[in-house]
């Protein structure tokens, strides 16, 4: 039984955040990628737009979520569904750092507002 244990994820820091890849094609994982992603406190991500869908699960702190021009103010237990094509933005206003538990599928790419790919080694 495939078991990833917390000391066992591999991190990455892209953008000024911290992604911790629990499932990815390197832990084992054929299909899905599942990550937990640490939103430092007054960060805001470059603006990007996803080719996969996402599940962005707040666990802890407070979040603005932009998604095609509209903005939310999600908090802990807060899930926001991202849909490919959709063009996205995260900040965090407030003091303290954000943390969410994010899945999608291998493959993911994100298109950042200068027009350059990412390829999230985190997600596959």
């Amino acid at each position: 039984m495939p078991v990833v244990r917390p000391s066992e994820a591999v991190t990455h820091e892209v953008h000024g955040a911290r992604f911790d890849s629990y499932a990815a094609p390197r832990s084992g994982s054929k299909e899905l990628c599942a990550w937990r992603a640490e939103i430092p406190a007054g960060h805001q991500a470059p603006v990007h737009t996803v080719n996969r869908e996402e599940i962005f699960l707040l666990l802890s702190g407070e979040l603005l979520v932009t998604l095609d021009g509209r903005t939310e103010r999600i908090t802990a237990g807060d899930t926001v569904i991202i849909t490919p094509g959709v063009t996205l933005a995260i900040e965090n206003p407030t003091g303290q750092s954000a943390h969410s538990w994010v899945t999608t599928s291998v493959g993911l790419q994100a298109e950042l507002a200068d027009g350059s790919t990412l390829t999230p080694p985190w997600a596959n």
